[in-house]
């Protein structure tokens, strides 16, 4: 059976945990369903935070003001994601002190790592760098060395970042997926039809893909008359 071509487009932010769960729950539906799509991912730009300054915000506070979560209620939020994380093979290490970060320079390097067919490997080296590795994921050395260590040029990463080159096509893009209304993140949308947003579990992606199936082995196959 030939592999059906499988368009992804996923609009996540990099200090996003939900997008790490989201996508993992992604990689294990895929892996239910071996050798049957030919996969094709593009993350898209969405930050959490775009007035976050550059000096950051200390992350209990963030979500005590955004949220009006309890201390209690925010320490059982991270316990849970902790959980969710260690069960699809991803460690969160939630500590004290902990910033949530601005993250627009982040995005400008993965629109240029997607030039370099690496989107996916910076994408989830900045997912480990954040949540696994207490690193700053708004310092360009950390972003400059997350490139490098996904085989990216880490000079051509530098340039990228001074130069702002992309900046511009991430700020179209963002605005472009709010203008569909995609105003929460993880949101995943399967050839340009079928949406699945939040972090759903791996049966939901499971049936949605079933379905991009049937549809397309019930689509009528086009000749051309001679």
């Amino acid at each position: 059976m030939t592999a059906l071509a499988l368009k992804v487009d996923i609009v996540s932010d990099v200090v996003c945990p939900w997008c790490v769960i989201g996508y993992k729950q992604f990689e294990r539906a895929l892996a239910a369903m071996p050798g049957r799509f030919d996969v094709s991912v593009y993350w898209r730009p969405f930050e959490l935070n775009p007035q976050m300054p550059a000096a950051g915000q200390d992350l209990r506070e963030h979500i005590a003001q955004k949220y009006g979560s309890s201390a209690e209620q925010s320490q059982q939020a991270r316990s849970r994601l902790s959980s969710i994380g260690d069960s699809l093979g991803f460690h969160f290490d939630y500590f004290d002190g902990m910033r949530v970060v601005n993250t627009f320079g982040a995005h400008q390097l993965l629109h240029w790592a997607g030039t370099q067919g690496k989107q996916t490997a910076l994408k989830l080296a900045l997912f480990s760098a954040f949540f696994s590795q207490r690193q700053d994921v708004s310092k360009e050395e950390v972003l400059v060395s997350a490139a490098g260590g996904v085989g990216l040029s880490e000079t051509d990463a530098q340039e990228v970042l001074s130069s702002g080159r992309y900046a511009h096509e991430v700020r179209e893009d963002q605005r472009w997926w709010l203008d569909r209304e995609i105003h929460a993140v993880p949101a995943f949308i399967f050839n340009d039809k079928y949406s699945v947003l939040g972090a759903q579990e791996a049966d939901t992606f499971v049936r949605v893909l079933e379905k991009l199936e049937s549809r397309a082995s019930a689509a009528p196959v086009s000749t051309n008359a001679s």
